[in-house]
């Protein structure tokens, strides 16, 4: 019994369906921002909502694409796709945004949006410095498993909000829910692929949407009362 051959068996059979199972979960995370969209452009105003989200998430997404690139690392195709896809989205979200913004806060996103394309441009001039591939590999999964971790961190307000409400009126449970289902299956991606860049920031991302889909079912029952704290401070 060859247990190597056995897995990388495994490994090329899963595969294919972790990454069908990821781009159709990255796709369904991406969805729960179209109504908020639909309600700004109808009010033609992004209202006290804030930027920000977009912006980190789009830098995640950009850091990732590269991440997953042949000149980064080997065989990870699939999360250059995902991430590709996400990057879209945000693209979109950030410019629609911008248009229906005030001047002040217009400005504000435009200036954080190059500056996004400016680090990025940074990240990839300087890993294709370096010449060795593992080292680059390395550099590279660092800044990825970091804006992992800050991207799956940033609902840890909302998780705040809805201990001190005692109500999910401001967490979308489809929004926790594909969170939740996407990080898990990139979990199971980076695990059969070992590969720790992946499966470490999608195995916290994994826990804080099992927390967050608890406390949906715990405080579901009063989520429909009314609450008079904002969904989001205005900062960009």
């Amino acid at each position: 019994f060859d247990g190597k051959n056995h897995i990388k068996r495994l490994q090329s059979d899963l595969n294919p369906c972790l990454f069908q199972g990821t781009s159709l979960l990255s796709g369904c995370s991406y969805h729960p921002c179209i109504p908020t969209f639909k309600r700004i452009i109808r009010n033609q105003s992004t209202e006290n909502f804030s930027g920000l989200p977009y912006i980190y998430a789009l830098l995640n997404c950009l850091i990732c694409t590269w991440y997953g690139t042949p000149l980064v690392s080997h065989d990870n195709v699939p999360v250059m796709t995902v991430n590709s896809i996400g990057a879209v989205f945000q693209i979109t979200y950030i410019v629609t945004f911008i248009v229906y913004a005030d001047k002040e806060k217009k400005m504000r996103m435009l200036g954080m949006l190059l500056g996004v394309f400016g680090l990025l441009a940074i990240i990839v001039a300087g890993s294709l410095q370096i010449a060795d591939r593992a080292t680059r590999w390395i550099f590279v999964g660092f800044l990825s498993c970091a804006s992992l971790i800050s991207m799956f961190a940033s609902p840890l307000f909302i998780i705040n909000l809805v201990i001190r409400t005692r109500s999910v009126e401001f967490m979308p449970f489809y929004l926790s829910l594909s969170t939740f289902l996407m990080s898990t299956s990139f979990l199971l991606y980076g695990i059969f692929n070992f590969d720790a860049f992946i499966y470490v920031p999608n195995g916290i991302g994994t826990i804080l949407g099992i927390l967050q889909l608890a406390l949906y079912f715990r405080y579901k029952a009063k989520s429909m009362e009314e609450s008079n704290e904002p969904l989001t401070v205005s900062q960009a």
